[in-house]
């Protein structure tokens, strides 16, 4: 989730037949030499490429007047925050509702689409979950939330069985079934922290069941600390580390899918952006996922929750309409579809469901509404959580941690 921004727009324009213009994608974009509009589509997800230039052709052939070019760079969130900066914006943006979201609205640079039709077909749950992360959204949307993911425990069915293990629903029960697993002579997780932004999975389920329901809007106001309500949280963040392999903080995310694909573990903390990575790696994997059980009191263990994926128009757009369009096909119940079985997410479209197999232990969740929020979505833009996580199991300080999580917040927060 993981899951995040490299393209320098070059935009050459010359004189030809007529008044027709040659001009770049992006912003700047006009008509190409055939007369098509060409908007660029600036994803912050590797994972979904594949299925968004798919859908980007179907629309294209419906849509020969329109083109779409995709680019999803490698540290996309680095890339986008660098063409904010020099006002060198795509046309449309898919993005998590993050970090990434927040900063673009605070910088006036997505249209508002609080009054616009395009969002009706939204489930409004969806649609409120945008509120909050940015400093100054007024109540107001400007993003069309459009796959949403699920945080917790990819297992392996196949060993799971082997072992005779039940999926655990608290934290004892999961303690338990990681010992049943060493003692088998097995690994019960593979970690892979040498990507900072892995340890955020498992510190945003713990803290979601653990922190304060009231946590993040009275640290935000100055009134708790993390040090004075997280400590159980990190406790049981140390205790993850031990139920790792021996370099928790040497093997990089894609290592890791590869190594659960072969089995190496029996359960792997990731969400559900991982499974397309790992069946590929491993197309015979029997996979299942269940929530994380933080909590020994069962009633408080939620299925971590948010946008995966939201569409926006920049308002920077020469071609706002023909964005809309693009927009407006890609949330037809149909394409909604074809997205989340590729990728084995949920849909924040009305009326579209996920059936794989692979889900289907988290599903309860979503339909007994047993459902957290991500809380570092709804962290100041410039309080890097993820690396103090990271360093956190470098170091194993506790105290200097929640100290840090502090300081670190603390000073985040003033420049909001």
């Amino acid at each position: 989730m993981n899951k995040k921004l490299k393209l320098l727009m070059s935009i050459t324009i010359s004189a030809v037949i007529g008044t027709s213009l040659l001009a770049g994608c992006g912003s700047k974009g006009g008509s190409t030499e055939n007369g098509k509009v060409k908007l660029e589509l600036f994803s912050t997800k590797a994972e979904n490429k594949t299925i968004l230039q798919s859908l980007a052709n179907e629309f294209q052939e419906k849509n020969p007047d329109i083109e779409i070019s995709i680019n999803s760079p490698a540290n996309a969130g680095t890339v986008l925050k660098t063409r904010l900066a020099k006002n060198d914006m795509p046309d449309l943006v898919a993005l998590g509702a993050d970090v990434n979201y927040g900063a673009l609205v605070d910088a006036n640079a997505l249209v508002d689409l609080t009054n616009d039709g395009i969002i009706e077909n939204i489930q409004k749950p969806y649609l409120d979950m945008l509120h909050g992360i940015a400093s100054n959204d007024n109540g107001k949307i400007y993003g069309v939330p459009y796959a949403t993911n699920a945080d917790g425990v990819l297992y392996n069915k196949d060993i799971f069985s082997k072992l005779g293990l039940q999926i655990p629903k608290t934290w004892d029960e999961f303690m338990a079934v990681s010992k049943k697993i060493k003692d088998a002579g097995q690994l019960p997780l593979y970690l892979t922290l040498k990507d900072a932004w892995a340890g955020m999975c498992f510190w945003n389920v713990i803290a979601s069941d653990l922190e304060p329901s009231n946590f993040l809007a009275d640290k935000k106001a100055g009134k708790t600390t993390f040090e004075a309500t997280h400590g159980e949280i990190v406790d049981k963040m140390e205790t993850i580390g031990t139920l790792g392999q021996e370099d928790i903080l040497g093997v990089s995310y894609n290592d890791g899918n590869a190594a659960f694909a072969q089995g190496k573990s029996a359960m792997y903390l990731q969400g559900n952006w991982a499974i397309s990575e790992i069946k590929k790696a491993n197309p015979n994997i029997n996979l299942g996922m269940f929530p994380l059980p933080a909590s020994n009191d069962s009633s408080k263990n939620n299925i971590v929750s948010g946008i995966d994926v939201l569409f926006g128009i920049t308002s920077k757009s020469k071609h706002s309409d023909e964005a809309k369009k693009f927009i407006e096909f890609m949330t037809e119940k149909e394409n909604a579809q074809k997205y989340i079985k590729d990728q084995f997410a949920f849909s924040a479209v009305k009326d579209v469901t996920q059936d794989d197999q692979s889900v289907t232990d988290v599903q309860e969740s979503f339909k007994n509404g047993k459902i957290g929020v991500f809380p570092d979505h709804y962290y100041p833009s410039s309080f890097d959580a993820a690396s103090l996580v990271q360093g956190f199991y470098s170091k194993k300080d506790k105290a200097e941690f929640l100290k840090q999580l502090d300081t670190e917040y603390d000073k985040a927060n003033s420049k909001q």
